[in-house]
């Protein structure tokens, strides 16, 4: 099975009819043809869903050559290309269309949420169903990426006090953003355990295997960037005509359709039994969106309009802010264990699917609040693995080996039974 798994032939033909699969819809927006809204979407769609293969496999081969948090780290930027595409594309247009601003705002709160409130405890149900265990450990750069996401989560609260995203927004998140990614490409390379078409692409010489896992990346994430927008666009008219919110509509079904690269390479991973690279590849992406997505959102705004005043928040843009951030904090708190449970991924999800199309004030503030009391309990029940959390991320700073899995041997009995 393992050969028949690894038949380079096999693996190759099967890059081919992805890539093959994958190219009508770059294509067909470079032609400029009209389509359908339903035929948009499926086209596009399917190239989404060709292009994410595509990431996982060259993902994992590029382990042979950088280290797996860097390689899960570029993974997770270029899946969400296409949020970044959309978000921009809302920034740029404020200046002219004011109530893009809302949009650039509503696009970005959507697709944070939709990250850490549908794909993480997705990860966790696929973990789950796959070794019947009901907590999945993490350690190593999961930690580092823990850290980054405390520091901008922590900041991100002052934006919905202030009411605006300004450039200092932006020097804040990019530092923490380009401080991580220095970090984690640091970190030494090790020899994965590659199959099928990862298995043939990382089994190349090193230049020729460089020079696939380049020309792979350029051309998925060609594909998604090419494939979001009209994907979105159809999802939105699609809507529309029944009749739906606008302003729902750009919140959360063009994240969906933005985020499901990066959806499909976690799952896949987790399918595969490396739950915890799927893990750390979402916990890269939402260092991506709560950071680098955040902060080009005031450069755009600035560039267009040729001014430095921020880009400006409306009440209801600020209360979605403030429950993003609520979110993010009880993602982090959530982590302070080492690990992620099927009932806390569970309560993950319960929270964010009862939220989701509830738009009064009173019950976005309720929710806020839910999010940070959970938050502080999780903190204080798990006080006892913060030093861990933080001695791990430093020994990613310096370069060390990471603390084994038998450390938990030394945690408090009540933290242990969590491991």
């Amino acid at each position: 099975m393992q050969q028949a798994t690894n038949s380079p032939l096999r693996n190759w033909l099967l890059v081919g009819i992805t890539v093959v699969v994958a190219a009508p819809a770059p294509l067909l927006r470079l032609s400029g043809t009209e389509l359908t809204s339903g035929v948009a979407v499926a086209i596009s769609g399917t190239a989404i869903l060709s292009a994410a293969f595509l990431l996982t496999w060259i993902s994992e081969a590029a382990e042979r050559d950088v280290s797996r948090g860097l390689a899960l780290a570029l993974i997770a930027l270029i899946a969400v290309l296409p949020e970044y595409a959309v978000d921009l594309y809302f920034a740029w247009t404020a200046p002219d269309v004011p109530q893009n601003a809302h949009f650039a705002t509503a696009n970005m709160t959507g697709a944070n949420r939709l990250l850490v409130g549908f794909a993480w405890p997705t990860l966790v149900a696929i973990f789950w169903l796959k070794t019947k265990k009901t907590t999945l450990s993490v350690r190593g750069d999961t930690s580092l990426g823990l850290v980054a996401l405390g520091a901008a989560t922590l900041y991100s609260f002052s934006i919905p006090i202030r009411g605006h995203l300004s450039l200092l927004d932006t020097a804040v998140l990019m530092s923490i953003f380009v401080g991580y990614m220095y970090i984690v490409s640091r970190a030494p390379s090790s020899e994965p355990e590659l199959v099928g078409p990862a298995h043939t692409i990382g089994t190349l010489p090193p230049i020729p295997r460089r020079v696939v896992v380049a020309l792979l990346f350029l051309y998925a994430a060609g594909v998604v960037f090419a494939s979001a927008e009209p994907f979105a666009e159809g999802l939105v008219d699609i809507g529309r005509a029944r009749g739906i919110s606008e302003f729902l509509l750009v919140q959360w079904l063009a994240p969906l359709a933005s985020e499901a690269p990066e959806f499909i390479i976690a799952a896949v991973l987790a399918a595969r039994g490396k739950a915890l690279a799927g893990m750390l590849m979402l916990i890269s992406s939402k260092v991506n969106q709560w950071t680098l997505l955040i902060g080009t959102l005031p450069v755009a705004y600035s560039i267009s309009g040729h001014t430095f005043s921020p880009l400006p928040m409306d009440g209801r843009q600020a209360e979605e802010v403030l429950l993003t951030a609520a979110q993010s904090a009880f993602a982090v708190a959530i982590f302070a264990s080492l690990s992620i449970s099927l009932l806390e991924a569970g309560l993950l999800f319960v929270l964010f699917s009862t939220q989701l199309f509830l738009t009064d004030q009173t019950v976005r503030y309720g929710f806020s609040g839910a999010y940070l009391a959970l938050a502080a309990v999780a903190f204080i029940r798990d006080r006892a693995t913060l030093p861990t959390v933080f001695s791990e991320a430093r020994r990613t700073v310096a370069g060390l080996p990471h603390l084994s899995h038998e450390t938990t041997s030394n945690l408090p009995p009540e933290t242990r039974r969590r491991h």
